[in-house]
């Protein structure tokens, strides 16, 4: 089956997870940088959220411009994704009112978490259907930035129960690995 349609739908979860974090965004009453204050830790946790989905957005456009068509399984792990990224905005708005105590710091992990588990499984899918010779494979090797990230959020869950800035520079030390699009694919796309 053609993958035009799965590309649209993420698409479009993607852009609307982004909608309902900005939503979730209350302006401050009054004029004054002390009524910015109670949103500050908000803000900063949808910053970080949307440079999250920008990256599974830009590397999700990448990984499909691997593939020409999709099959059932693939579509099923593309949902999985979908599924873990669409608890980004639930668990950004509850870290950010929380002023990133112990507990909404470590299930933000876990989400993390699941969705970087959730990536691996779609491009393993996406590897299978493509076959012993897959363009993916190749693409991403050994994939040790993915695997990298799993490793650091596992780090990062129980640290928040430790000491939360910890936890938190990690989640940002990860999306500063990610936030340039996979060049490896960039750059296998163009031979």
């Amino acid at each position: 089956m053609s993958k035009t349609r799965l590309e649209a739908f993420s698409d479009g979860v993607i852009a609307i997870l982004i909608t309902i974090m900005v939503l979730e965004l209350r302006v401050p009453h009054g004029n004054a940088w002390v009524t910015v204050q109670p949103a500050v830790f908000t803000l900063l946790m949808y910053v970080l959220s949307f440079i999250f989905l920008g990256i599974y957005w830009a590397n999700h456009h990448h990984l499909f411009h691997t593939t020409q068509h999709v099959n059932g399984a693939v579509l099923w792990a593309n949902l999985h994704l979908l599924f873990w990224l669409s608890l980004i905005p639930f668990a950004t708005n509850w870290m950010g009112e929380n002023h990133f105590t112990a507990l909404p710091t470590a299930i933000y992990g876990f989400v993390l978490l699941a969705c970087a588990i959730a990536w691996t499984i779609l491009q393993n899918r996406i590897i299978a259907m493509q076959g012993p010779h897959s363009k993916l494979r190749e693409m991403v090797g050994e994939d040790y930035k993915g695997k990298i990230s799993a490793l650091l959020y596992l780090v990062a869950i129980p640290l928040a129960f430790l000491h939360q800035l910890i936890a938190d520079a990690i989640y940002v030390a990860v999306a500063l690995m990610w936030l340039v699009p996979d060049r490896r694919i960039e750059k296998k796309l163009e031979n």
